[in-house]
């Protein structure tokens, strides 16, 4: 696993998100929530829109265009009219900073 720095702790609000551009294919969006910060790919897998913009309820965000909700531990759609996981990224704090491995979605298994 190849950590890169995303942004500050400090940079994302509780309960908040924030886009990064760390040069991929596609930006990601760093979640803060009472569980912990996630990242996730900053699209939707249904209507191509970034998810940074959507709402933190938990451990999900939701679409702002259409309310597909996805889970920020693995991806995967809630609700429709989302049918496609989108990938999510393994999160490491390290003192004020907020590392991401972009290069290699973390594996779900689906149920």
């Amino acid at each position: 696993m190849t950590f890169v720095r995303a942004c500050g702790v400090a940079d994302v609000p509780g309960g908040g998100t924030l886009a990064v551009d760390l040069g991929g294919d596609a930006d990601i969006a760093v979640v803060n929530t009472a569980e912990g910060f996630f990242a996730i790919r900053d699209e939707c897998s249904h209507g191509a829109v970034p998810l940074s913009e959507g709402e933190v309820e938990g451990c999900t965000l939701e679409c702002y265009l259409h309310g597909s909700r996805f889970d920020l531990r693995t991806g995967q759609p809630l609700e429709l009219p989302a049918l496609v996981p989108v990938p999510v990224f393994a999160v490491r704090i390290d003192g004020d900073d907020v590392l991401i491995d972009p290069d290699q979605p973390i594996a779900i298994q689906e149920s």
